[in-house]
Protein backbone atom coordinates (compact mmCIF):
# COMPACT_ATOMS: atom_id res chain seq x y z
CA UNK A 1 0.00 0.00 0.00
CA UNK A 2 2.59 2.28 0.84
CA UNK A 3 4.85 1.44 -2.65
CA UNK A 4 1.42 2.59 -4.70
CA UNK A 5 0.55 5.72 -3.01
CA UNK A 6 4.07 6.93 -2.31
CA UNK A 7 5.06 6.29 -5.73
CA UNK A 8 1.68 7.88 -7.21
CA UNK A 9 2.22 10.47 -4.94
CA UNK A 10 5.94 11.52 -6.65
CA UNK A 11 4.93 10.49 -10.01
CA UNK A 12 2.14 13.70 -9.21
CA UNK A 13 4.80 15.87 -8.23
CA UNK A 14 7.50 15.25 -10.63
CA UNK A 15 4.58 15.69 -13.42
CA UNK A 16 3.69 18.56 -12.32
CA UNK A 17 6.87 21.15 -11.30
CA UNK A 18 8.19 19.81 -14.74
CA UNK A 19 5.29 20.12 -16.57
CA UNK A 20 4.84 23.96 -15.21
CA UNK A 21 8.72 24.95 -15.61
CA UNK A 22 8.44 23.91 -19.15
CA UNK A 23 5.37 25.65 -19.56
CA UNK A 24 7.00 28.81 -17.86
CA UNK A 25 10.19 28.54 -20.07
CA UNK A 26 7.95 28.12 -23.64
CA UNK A 27 5.14 30.52 -22.34
CA UNK A 28 7.72 33.26 -21.11
CA UNK A 29 7.39 35.49 -23.94
CA UNK A 30 10.76 37.10 -23.56
CA UNK A 31 10.42 38.03 -19.48
CA UNK A 32 13.65 36.61 -17.90
CA UNK A 33 12.01 36.52 -14.83
CA UNK A 34 9.30 33.74 -15.90
CA UNK A 35 11.86 31.87 -18.18
CA UNK A 36 14.24 31.64 -15.03
CA UNK A 37 11.20 30.54 -13.22
CA UNK A 38 10.58 27.84 -15.48
CA UNK A 39 13.98 26.25 -15.35
CA UNK A 40 14.33 26.95 -11.80
CA UNK A 41 11.02 24.30 -11.51
CA UNK A 42 12.62 21.89 -14.11
CA UNK A 43 16.23 21.85 -12.22
CA UNK A 44 13.59 21.09 -9.15
CA UNK A 45 11.83 18.36 -10.63
CA UNK A 46 14.89 16.57 -12.94
CA UNK A 47 17.06 16.41 -9.28
CA UNK A 48 14.29 15.42 -7.59
CA UNK A 49 13.58 13.03 -9.86
CA UNK A 50 17.15 10.87 -9.48
CA UNK A 51 16.27 10.22 -5.99
CA UNK A 52 12.67 9.50 -6.49
CA UNK A 53 12.67 6.86 -9.02
CA UNK A 54 15.08 4.79 -7.84
CA UNK A 55 12.96 4.85 -4.60
CA UNK A 56 10.23 4.45 -6.68
CA UNK A 57 11.37 0.97 -8.38
CA UNK A 58 12.65 -0.19 -4.78
CA UNK A 59 9.71 -0.21 -3.12
CA UNK A 60 7.88 -1.87 -5.72
CA UNK A 61 10.32 -4.73 -6.04
CA UNK A 62 12.99 -5.71 -4.05
CA UNK A 63 12.75 -3.03 -1.26
CA UNK A 64 14.99 -0.06 -0.57
CA UNK A 65 17.74 -2.21 1.14
CA UNK A 66 18.42 -3.72 -2.48
CA UNK A 67 18.62 0.03 -4.12
CA UNK A 68 21.19 1.58 -1.34
CA UNK A 69 23.59 3.06 -4.05
CA UNK A 70 20.97 3.62 -6.99
CA UNK A 71 19.72 6.01 -3.60
CA UNK A 72 22.37 7.26 -2.12
CA UNK A 73 23.59 8.74 -5.58
CA UNK A 74 19.97 10.12 -6.24
CA UNK A 75 20.45 11.84 -2.67
CA UNK A 76 23.86 13.58 -3.68
CA UNK A 77 22.33 14.74 -6.98
CA UNK A 78 19.29 16.12 -5.41
CA UNK A 79 21.19 17.80 -3.03
CA UNK A 80 23.37 19.34 -5.46
CA UNK A 81 20.44 20.29 -7.68
CA UNK A 82 18.15 22.08 -4.88
CA UNK A 83 21.11 23.68 -3.59
CA UNK A 84 21.07 25.31 -7.33
CA UNK A 85 17.40 25.47 -7.48
CA UNK A 86 17.97 28.65 -4.31
CA UNK A 87 20.67 30.36 -6.72
CA UNK A 88 18.23 30.53 -9.32
CA UNK A 89 15.55 32.07 -7.08
CA UNK A 90 18.04 34.55 -5.64
CA UNK A 91 18.13 35.54 -8.97
CA UNK A 92 14.47 35.77 -9.90
CA UNK A 93 14.75 37.94 -6.62
CA UNK A 94 16.96 40.33 -8.14
CA UNK A 95 15.01 40.32 -11.53
CA UNK A 96 11.67 40.55 -10.20
CA UNK A 97 12.64 43.63 -7.90
CA UNK A 98 15.04 45.62 -9.90
CA UNK A 99 17.85 44.69 -7.88
CA UNK A 100 20.96 46.13 -8.30
CA UNK A 101 24.51 45.88 -7.20
CA UNK A 102 24.03 43.92 -3.29
CA UNK A 103 27.47 42.28 -4.29
CA UNK A 104 27.90 41.39 -0.43
CA UNK A 105 24.78 39.36 -0.53
CA UNK A 106 25.80 37.91 -3.96
CA UNK A 107 29.05 36.74 -2.79
CA UNK A 108 27.03 35.53 0.58
CA UNK A 109 25.07 33.16 -1.80
CA UNK A 110 27.62 31.67 -3.72
CA UNK A 111 29.77 30.93 -0.66
CA UNK A 112 26.83 29.04 1.17
CA UNK A 113 25.68 27.38 -2.10
CA UNK A 114 29.57 26.35 -3.08
CA UNK A 115 30.09 24.94 0.96
CA UNK A 116 27.19 23.34 0.59
CA UNK A 117 28.17 21.44 -2.48
CA UNK A 118 31.15 20.70 -1.17
CA UNK A 119 30.31 19.37 1.79
CA UNK A 120 27.99 17.25 0.00
CA UNK A 121 31.38 15.88 -2.03
CA UNK A 122 32.86 14.59 0.98
CA UNK A 123 32.85 10.77 1.08
CA UNK A 124 32.55 10.78 4.68
CA UNK A 125 28.76 11.76 4.03
CA UNK A 126 28.34 8.07 3.03
CA UNK A 127 25.97 8.44 0.32
CA UNK A 128 25.96 4.70 -0.67
CA UNK A 129 26.23 3.24 3.13
CA UNK A 130 22.84 1.94 4.38
CA UNK A 131 23.88 3.93 7.32
CA UNK A 132 25.01 7.02 6.50
CA UNK A 133 26.35 8.79 9.77
CA UNK A 134 24.18 11.92 11.44
CA UNK A 135 26.90 14.27 11.68
CA UNK A 136 27.76 15.13 8.16
CA UNK A 137 24.29 14.88 7.38
CA UNK A 138 24.05 18.01 10.23
CA UNK A 139 27.26 19.36 8.18
CA UNK A 140 26.24 19.35 5.31
CA UNK A 141 22.79 21.23 5.67
CA UNK A 142 24.19 23.85 8.15
CA UNK A 143 25.13 25.77 4.90
CA UNK A 144 21.88 25.03 2.92
CA UNK A 145 19.51 25.97 5.72
CA UNK A 146 21.47 29.83 6.04
CA UNK A 147 21.23 29.83 2.39
CA UNK A 148 17.28 29.20 2.67
CA UNK A 149 16.78 31.80 5.80
CA UNK A 150 18.78 33.98 3.45
CA UNK A 151 16.57 34.18 0.83
CA UNK A 152 13.07 33.86 3.45
CA UNK A 153 14.24 37.22 4.62
CA UNK A 154 15.15 38.73 1.18
CA UNK A 155 11.66 37.48 -0.12
CA UNK A 156 9.66 38.53 2.49
CA UNK A 157 11.60 42.04 3.34
CA UNK A 158 10.76 43.04 -0.83
CA UNK A 159 7.44 41.76 -1.18
CA UNK A 160 6.30 43.92 2.09
CA UNK A 161 7.86 46.90 1.06
CA UNK A 162 6.49 46.51 -2.54
CA UNK A 163 3.23 45.05 -1.90
CA UNK A 164 3.47 42.44 -4.02
CA UNK A 165 0.93 40.60 -3.50
CA UNK A 166 0.97 37.86 -6.24
CA UNK A 167 4.87 36.72 -4.44
CA UNK A 168 3.36 37.54 -0.61
CA UNK A 169 3.70 34.16 0.83
CA UNK A 170 6.87 33.08 -1.56
CA UNK A 171 8.68 33.27 2.16
CA UNK A 172 6.36 30.84 3.41
CA UNK A 173 6.70 28.04 1.56
CA UNK A 174 10.37 27.99 1.69
CA UNK A 175 9.90 28.11 5.90
CA UNK A 176 7.88 25.58 5.57
CA UNK A 177 10.13 23.42 3.29
CA UNK A 178 12.89 23.75 5.51
CA UNK A 179 10.87 23.36 8.75
CA UNK A 180 9.04 19.96 7.18
CA UNK A 181 12.83 19.16 6.13
CA UNK A 182 14.83 19.88 8.98
CA UNK A 183 13.45 17.24 11.01
CA UNK A 184 13.69 14.67 8.88
CA UNK A 185 17.77 15.38 8.39
CA UNK A 186 17.78 15.14 12.24
CA UNK A 187 15.76 12.08 13.49
CA UNK A 188 13.90 9.62 10.58
CA UNK A 189 16.78 7.41 11.05
CA UNK A 190 15.67 6.83 14.64
CA UNK A 191 11.79 7.55 14.18
CA UNK A 192 10.79 6.53 10.61
CA UNK A 193 7.25 8.21 11.35
CA UNK A 194 9.12 11.42 11.10
CA UNK A 195 10.03 10.61 7.44
CA UNK A 196 6.26 11.29 5.94
CA UNK A 197 6.98 15.25 6.51
CA UNK A 198 8.77 14.95 3.41
CA UNK A 199 5.23 14.79 1.62
CA UNK A 200 4.17 18.26 3.49
CA UNK A 201 7.55 19.45 2.37
CA UNK A 202 7.15 18.07 -1.39
CA UNK A 203 3.90 20.45 -1.40
CA UNK A 204 5.56 23.46 0.02
CA UNK A 205 7.73 22.97 -3.44
CA UNK A 206 5.05 22.77 -5.51
CA UNK A 207 3.40 25.72 -3.73
CA UNK A 208 6.83 27.93 -4.31
CA UNK A 209 6.71 26.69 -8.34
CA UNK A 210 2.66 27.64 -8.32
CA UNK A 211 3.50 30.78 -7.11
CA UNK A 212 5.25 31.83 -9.68
CA UNK A 213 3.20 29.67 -12.80
CA UNK A 214 0.32 31.92 -11.31
CA UNK A 215 1.67 35.34 -11.14
CA UNK A 216 2.82 34.54 -15.00
CA UNK A 217 -0.91 33.73 -15.93
CA UNK A 218 -2.17 36.63 -14.05
CA UNK A 219 0.70 38.70 -15.49
CA UNK A 220 0.99 40.49 -12.15
CA UNK A 221 4.52 41.60 -12.26
CA UNK A 222 5.59 44.91 -12.28
CA UNK A 223 8.53 44.75 -14.61
CA UNK A 224 11.23 42.59 -14.76
CA UNK A 225 12.83 42.98 -18.22
CA UNK A 226 15.51 45.59 -16.92
CA UNK A 227 18.85 44.87 -16.26
CA UNK A 228 20.34 43.78 -12.98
Amino acid sequence: MQAIVETLFDAAYLITVITLGIRMVTKSHGSRQYRLFGIMAIVLGVGDAFHLIPRAIALCTTGLENFTYALGIGKLITSVTMTIFYILLYYVWRIRYQISNQKIITVLVYLLASLRILLCLFPQNGWVSATPPLSWGIYRNIPFVLLGLLIIILFYRQAKVQKDSAFRWMWLTIVLSFGFYIPVVLWADSIPLIGMLMIPKTCSYVWTVFIGYRAMAHNSLPSFNRPF
